[in-house]
């Protein structure tokens, strides 16, 4: 009769461990070193029209409660997805538009890191990959302003033919040059760039080939429009629009990282 009890016990607390899962993936294979347990946390950002799926070898994940789940992520993004790894066998994440079905990213996982992340933030024809490792500057001192800049869609329009880096030369508007911020690129934040904050808050920006004052773009001066914070550094994504006519024709400086995620 013990022995029945203590059965009872062992498999009603596996049943419990089971039910608190958040997916049907976390089934070991008892007595099999090589499967271990795996987590991947996803932290991200859709300012999409659509709204994206993650799906893990070719199955959605599904959020919300068990009467009102979904699998269509909008917005502000977060969530994490547990399961086995079963030797080496790799969980392959997919991030895709749910419309056109588009794959934005795709990430390979194994067991040599159980737990591992993804973190984005994704706009049309931007992809800001890795944002939980990026890190505003650190303003000096009280009253200052501060800024890192991406160009994901550098040559999206412009179709410049420069690929290298760029440099920004800021001014204010009556002219007075603030400083220069260089390695302004697709991939990575530029260096960070701090000044005191001063009325009107508005400032321009000239984007020149890295080293030189020349325009990226042949022919055609391109300078952004940015609004000055006191004591707040900014982490802008420059994003190249186009006229009606689909040419290029100018650079937007809107975007600040900053109000959509909190940086530690």
């Amino acid at each position: 009769m013990k022995n029945i009890l203590t059965r009872v016990l062992i498999f009603s607390i596996i049943i419990a461990f089971f039910e608190s899962c958040t997916n049907d993936e976390l089934i070991p294979y008892y007595g099999t070193e090589t499967n271990v347990p795996g987590k991947v946390v996803i932290t991200g950002y859709s300012a999409l029209n659509d709204s994206i799926q993650i799906n893990v070898n070719g199955k959605l994940i599904e959020i919300g409660k068990e009467k009102d789940k979904k699998t269509a992520f909008t917005k502000k993004i977060e969530t994490e997805y547990q399961f086995i790894y079963f030797g080496d066998k790799a969980k392959t994440f997919e991030i895709t538009d749910k419309v056109t079905k588009k794959v934005f990213r795709s990430y390979n996982f194994t067991a040599e890191k159980t737990i591992d992340t993804i973190s984005f933030f994704a706009k049309e024809n931007i992809w800001i990959e890795n944002i939980s490792v990026i890190k505003p500057g650190v303003l000096s001192k009280t009253g200052n302003t501060g800024y890192k800049f991406i160009f994901p869609t550098q040559n999206l329009y412009s179709k410049s033919g420069y690929e290298g880096n760029l440099d920004g030369i800021l001014r204010k508007i009556n002219g007075q040059t603030i400083g220069k911020v260089e390695n302004i690129n697709k991939d990575q934040f530029s260096s960070f760039i701090e000044f005191p904050y001063s009325s009107p808050p508005t400032i321009l920006m000239e984007l020149v080939k890295h080293g030189t004052t020349e325009s990226y773009v042949p022919g055609k001066k391109v300078i952004v429009i940015l609004t000055m914070s006191v004591n707040k550094s900014k982490l802008i994504v420059l994003d190249e629009k186009q006229d009606a006519n689909g040419a290029f024709a100018s650079v937007d400086g809107n975007l600040n990282l900053v109000d959509y995620f909190v940086f530690k």
